[in-house]
């Protein structure tokens, strides 16, 4: 479906246009001032805007008759919004720059996840946490226990700790080092709240958690200054 916009509805190109929409079945909806023009005639669909005295001096540049289209396109998609009863988070799915959609995109949007997001048991090694966060590029590595629950959380910030008081950390399992039942925000959460929690608690690295508490991701800093949210 074309709409086409034409306040005399005899513009050339817009003339030239239509037999080929017609031609491959393109249905047209014409937004128009004349109703009687050679595009109304060729449209599925004529809204009419009326004829109207342009407000320039000259009564030649268009600025009444855009003003016009203007306001009858807002109309126009406002109506279609109301009928496909189009909710708030399909409207953040279709338009995720604007500042509605950023509100409304969840962690699992923005999360790092699979090869990004590492994971270990707690009784691995530093060393082997290292290898993994740098694998990953990634500013932590989640731990879990046996039955694969989030239990803790080593991080950058974690190794310069413990550097300073144990000169051989690499060798130390997970269990001794890591900071334990971390902040965690469950998947399907906005990832708005994960802004707030990581400003609220000063953290860099967020665990996502489905609702058994099973790490599925990883929210850094950066990937919520990405996307605006801080």
């Amino acid at each position: 479906m074309v709409l086409v916009l034409s306040n005399s509805g005899e513009t050339e190109e817009v003339v030239r246009l239509v037999p080929h929409l017609k031609k491959i079945g393109t249905p047209i909806i014409a937004m128009t001032g004349r109703a009687d023009s050679t595009l109304a005639r060729h449209a599925d669909v004529v809204l009419d805007i009326g004829l109207h005295d342009e407000a320039c001096p000259l009564g030649l540049a268009p600025s009444t008759s855009t003003t016009a289209m203007l306001a009858a396109g807002d109309a126009l998609a406002l109506a279609v919004q109301r009928a496909r009863k189009l909710t708030p988070e399909e409207y953040a799915r279709y338009h995720p720059g604007g500042t509605l959609g950023r509100k409304l995109l969840k962690v699992e949007e923005i999360m790092r996840k699979d090869d990004k997001n590492p994971v270990l048991p707690a009784d691995r090694t530093v060393k082997e946490a290292l290898f993994a966060i740098t694998e990953a590029r990634a500013g932590a590595v989640s731990i879990v226990d046996a039955e694969g629950r989030l239990a803790g959380i080593f991080t950058d910030g974690d190794l310069r700790r413990h550097l300073a008081r144990e000169p051989n950390v690499e060798n130390l399992v997970l269990e001794r080092v890591m900071t334990r039942n971390p902040r965690a925000i469950e998947v399907g959460r906005l990832a708005s709240e994960a802004a707030f929690l990581m400003r609220e608690h000063k953290i860099d690295e967020l665990p996502v958690v489905d609702a058994a508490r099973r790490p599925v991701g990883m929210i850094d800093i950066q990937d919520l200054l990405a996307v605006g949210l801080i």
